[in-house]
């Protein structure tokens, strides 16, 4: 039997049921193996199995974008992303993001230093969007950024202040490539 799996899930591993599978995934730069139960969304993976709290459970059929994640290297809502579509993938969740000292990543800061957080719910899955958009390395207009983060309901912040975080990241990011 394998190590913290129960009787009844190794019937179910072993082809009895087909309930559970083992999956094979790197998160946050770290190889990870898992048993989950194929009904099992990609929030309650992160969240139950690996600690990840930062991914959100809003709503649950996902429309408020407080559980994305970057899946090799495009954000998705985990809460309707199968835990079993995760094998062999790439995820980033805001706990990646920090350095190796604990230091907050530049849109982190931002974020942070634009005020573009008050109660916090919604804010990782903000972040992980905005780091989708800011990894593609291009300039985009305010409308354009608005667009791209749309998929995200918060009641809190009145949005302004988050896109002024990932403009000023942006435009930050886009100066630093043009000097190099």
């Amino acid at each position: 039997m394998r190590a913290g799996v129960s009787a009844d899930a190794e019937k179910s591993f072993s082809g009895e049921s087909g309930r559970y599978k083992l999956i094979r995934c790197r998160i946050n730069g770290v190889d990870r193996e898992a048993v989950v139960d194929v009904r099992a969304s990609l929030t309650d993976m992160l969240r139950n199995d690996y600690s990840l709290t930062s991914v959100k459970k809003g709503c649950e059929v996902g429309e408020c974008g407080a559980c994305n994640v970057i899946i090799d290297g495009e954000c998705y809502n985990s809460c309707i992303y199968l835990a079993v579509w995760a094998d062999g993938k790439e995820i980033r969740t805001l706990e990646g993001l920090m350095g190796p000292n604990g230091e907050l990543s530049d849109i982190q800061q931002a974020f942070i230093d634009e005020a573009a957080v008050q109660c916090g719910f919604c804010t990782p899955g903000v972040i992980m969007s905005a780091v989708e958009i800011l990894e593609r390395g291009k300039e985009y207009t305010r409308d354009e950024l608005r667009k791209m983060l749309s998929g995200h309901l918060c009641r809190c912040t009145g949005y302004e202040n988050i896109l002024n975080a990932v403009e000023k990241t942006m435009k930050k990011r886009l100066a630093e490539k043009r000097q190099n």
